[in-house]
């Protein structure tokens, strides 16, 4: 049996590799693009952990999930088990083990990324939970004796999620408030079909509708009712997590051209509105043949593949900096590149030109040089004098980056922000300087990943079930 190897032997098992579509095909569909791992696979890559006593993977893990606790289970063959052990601490395997960085977190801590590839930590936890999923073994989590306590929590993306999985064991009353039509916040509009099905997000959601939690969908807090008006509803506590959902712009000439978006709509339009089916949907989107994806994250990644998808002819990152500075996440920039995505790397607009029907149609652009490093670490760019040169593009998606989502704290006196305007918080509770409020996510730290949020919404959970029952003040 291969649990048994040796631990010297297991280190020359070579990493599973995922299975994926492959590029000339995943560029005319949204479907996922890797297919996941086969329990055979699942079982070897398993068989890798070298099971650390100390298991430094945990201290890299924002939820705390007992990593050798669940790829132990994979070697045992309960792989319903594991998704289980993962649940204890996680909310949301399934979306974690595809869109959160474990190059960055987890699997940067194991012991085998010394000399070795990593245990694939990522790839195990989404076997698992498609294995507990697609198998129907998936178990409604034990809830505690009710407490007669109430809590709201106002947005449903992996902070809303996870405070409202932790709560809702613990015996108290959870009800989410979305302000969009579908639970689930950013992971919906946000992230594509092809990186994050949709049915699984549903599906992680229907969990916790089956566990006691309420959804209020199509009801924007801080304009139907602000968070003093919950209070006067009967709500004992109060978690906000609306996130970063207000786009940054250039501030250039011509970026109010019609053909320019956000990300922010443009992933919306195409995600949550389902525009890139034609045959059930009538959301309108332009569907440009040269575009131009402004930026270097996760977010630019996501819009200029759908893009292509969209049927782009030429689908082109650019972004100011070098490739070694991109945000992106590598198995991102590498999917790009197989797509036939154009980079032009140390690039910036300094202007959008339109036709005279005010559509764009042209972007002038300056090269860069990068210099010294500025407050973020990485190298400033530079612009290069007289470098000035034309793109023909008749689509440009902005993915620069979002602030904070403004209208909870405009509605909410005694309400402290930082100057960009994020809620300021007690970083070990996450309360705010409001009693009974917490917060957590993007409208704390600006744009962030997935597993970062989960994690702030686990501290939250924590605290405010220490608030409740210490008795919070009516």
């Amino acid at each position: 049996m291969i649990e048994k190897i040796e631990k010297k032997e297991r280190m020359k098992i070579k990493r599973a590799e995922m299975p994926a579509q492959k590029p000339e095909d995943r560029v005319r569909n949204f479907n996922e693009v890797p297919f996941g791992l086969t329990a055979e696979q699942a079982i070897t890559e398993a068989a890798r952990c070298l099971e650390c006593k100390k298991a430094p993977c945990i201290d890299g893990c924002p939820v705390e999930v007992d990593i050798p606790g669940f790829i132990n289970l994979i070697l045992e063959k309960d792989f319903a088990g594991a998704a289980r052990k993962i649940k204890q601490t996680n909310s949301l395997p399934a979306v974690c083990g595809r869109v959160c960085p474990q190059e960055e977190q987890c699997e940067i801590k194991c012991v085998l990324a010394k000399k070795f590839k990593p245990v694939a930590i990522g790839h195990l936890e989404r076997f698992v939970a498609d294995y507990e999923r697609e198998n129907n073994l998936v178990q409604i989590p034990a809830v505690a004796a009710p407490t007669g306590k109430k809590v709201a929590i106002v947005g449903s993306g992996p902070a809303g999620l996870t405070v409202a999985g932790d709560l809702i064991k613990l015996g108290h009353d959870v009800t989410v408030f979305e302000a969009l039509h579908k639970p689930g916040g950013v992971l919906v509009y946000g992230i594509p079909e092809f990186r994050l099905p949709k049915n699984i997000v549903q599906a992680e959601c229907d969990v916790l509708k089956d566990t006691g939690v309420k959804f209020e969908n199509s009801t924007v807090i801080g304009k139907m009712e602000t968070i003093d008006e919950l209070f006067e509803m009967g709500f004992d506590a109060i978690f906000i997590g609306t996130g970063a959902g207000l786009p940054n712009f250039m501030g250039i000439p011509g970026e109010q051209l019609i053909g320019i978006y956000s990300a922010n709509e443009y992933l919306t339009r195409s995600n949550l509105m389902r525009a890139f089916d034609e045959n059930d949907y009538d959301t309108p989107i332009i569907r440009g043949k040269n575009v131009a994806v402004l930026g270097g994250g996760n977010t630019a990644m996501d819009a200029v593949r759908t893009s292509k998808r969209l049927g782009a002819d030429h689908s082109y990152i650019v972004y100011r900096r070098s490739e070694a500075e991109m945000p992106a996440r590598a198995e991102e920039i590498h999917h790009a590149m197989e797509e036939g995505i154009e980079f032009h790397m140390l690039t910036t607009p300094i202007k959008f030109i339109g036709d005279d029907q005010g559509r764009v149609v042209q972007m002038e652009c300056l090269n860069m040089e990068l210099g010294p490093p500025d407050d973020s670490g990485r190298r400033r760019p530079v612009p290069i004098e007289g470098s000035n040169f034309i793109m023909d593009v008749d689509l440009v998606v902005v993915a620069i980056g979002n602030s904070s989502n403004p209208l909870i704290q405009s509605t909410t006196p005694g309400l402290e922000t930082n100057r960009w305007g994020n809620i300021t918080v007690n970083p070990d509770t996450m309360q705010t300087s409001r009693p009974g409020v917490y917060a957590g996510g993007d409208i704390v730290t600006g744009g962030a990943t997935v597993i970062l949020a989960a994690g702030a919404g686990k501290k939250a959970a924590r605290a405010i079930h220490t608030y409740l029952s210490n008795g919070a003040p009516k």
